[in-house]
């Protein structure tokens, strides 16, 4: 097995803005995992405010690199095991974890469905993410689109015009990227109004959901609370529901099964992403089957998408028929 990488940048159609900041671009680092004729690939990206360093990282798969290219041809989740031995960030698990799916698809010539016996009959409808701006234009943006489902980015909140949001006739999630109050949160989930919202995600800053009480009128959505599977029982008294992010978790094989724990612990889920390429996109809609929501609009937002295999049509989650994820690079 051979591995390769390369940078891209990826330039956002609009800039993109939440309460961490401001954004026209995102780099995203491109990995190649070839055996005999076939490519997998994944990818990761760099996330300020997740500390994400993508000439770090490089550093790092030089020095793990000739491990990983003497590993022979096994099952993802016993290549996962010896991933998760490398002491690497999650997010470059994630794009090897990622890219040894599409690669091991390839080679077995069957999808990741196939290869794992989902019903792919009925997937989630993605949302479109709406950028912080004043309630109007939000409002504009939202009435003027062929997409359904918004997930709305928030920096605080206000209680004079957010629930104006719910007269478009759309349905609407809140993303305040952990810049709500306790008595923001108060708020809303003592409104009867605030269960018209599809779900409210990370509310507070990491670690101080307190507050939150899942009981209450507010869908409370775990973002950066729930990083991986240890997270779930403590969170039970404050979240109804999760975001699993690939790079977040550390790829495929962690999703698999913190969706599986998550559903135990009657968690509702949802497979979302950061900004990326079709290359991240593809491997979310991989598990999407597995979801009660998507938010997996990343590649929907660039200009300059790289690849090609699963996207979204408008909200609508299309799954590639090809072996592995699907995923072929076409610049």
């Amino acid at each position: 097995m051979k591995l390769n990488w390369i940078t891209k940048k990826l330039k956002l159609k609009e800039t993109f803005s939440i309460s961490y900041g401001n954004y026209d671009f995102r780099d995203s680092l491109l990995i190649k995992l070839s055996y005999g004729n076939c490519n997998g690939f994944g990818e990761c990206v760099s996330i300020n405010y997740y500390g994400i360093n993508l000439d770090e990282f490089i550093l790092k798969l030089k020095y793990v690199q000739s491990r990983i290219e003497s590993q022979k041809i096994v099952h993802p989740k016993e290549f996962y095991r010896f991933l998760s031995s490398l002491n690497l960030h999650s997010f470059m698990i994630s794009a090897l974890d990622c890219a040894y799916w599409d690669l091991f698809g390839k080679l077995e010539n069957k999808t990741f469905s196939e290869i794992n016996g989902l019903e792919i009959s009925k997937l989630p409808e993605s949302s479109y993410t709406i950028s912080i701006a004043s309630i109007e234009e939000q409002i504009r943006k939202i009435e003027s689109s062929d997409w359904r489902k918004f997930k709305v980015k928030c920096n605080g909140l206000d209680r004079e015009n957010i629930f104006k949001l719910l007269d478009t006739g759309k349905e609407i999630a809140l993303d305040s990227n952990t810049s709500f109050s306790d008595d923001d949160c108060n708020f809303l989930q003592n409104n009867e109004l605030t269960s018209r919202f599809s779900y409210l995600e990370q509310p507070r800053p990491i670690g101080e959901y307190q507050i939150l009480n899942k009981n209450l009128h507010a869908n409370w959505m775990a973002d950066e609370d729930c990083q991986n599977i240890s997270y779930l029982e403590k969170l039970r008294p404050h979240y109804a529901a999760i975001n699993i992010k690939l790079m977040k978790c550390g790829g495929i094989s962690p999703a698999l099964e913190l969706i599986s724990e998550a559903k135990k612990l009657n968690y509702q889920v949802m497979i979302g992403c950061m900004t990326e390429s079709s290359v991240g996109i593809s491997a979310g809609i991989a598990v999407a089957s597995l979801c009660d929501f998507a938010d997996l609009d990343g590649a929907n937002l660039i200009s300059n998408d790289f690849a090609k295999g699963s996207f979204v049509d408008f909200g609508k989650l299309i799954l590639s028929e090809m072996p592995g994820l699907g995923i072929e690079i076409i610049s």
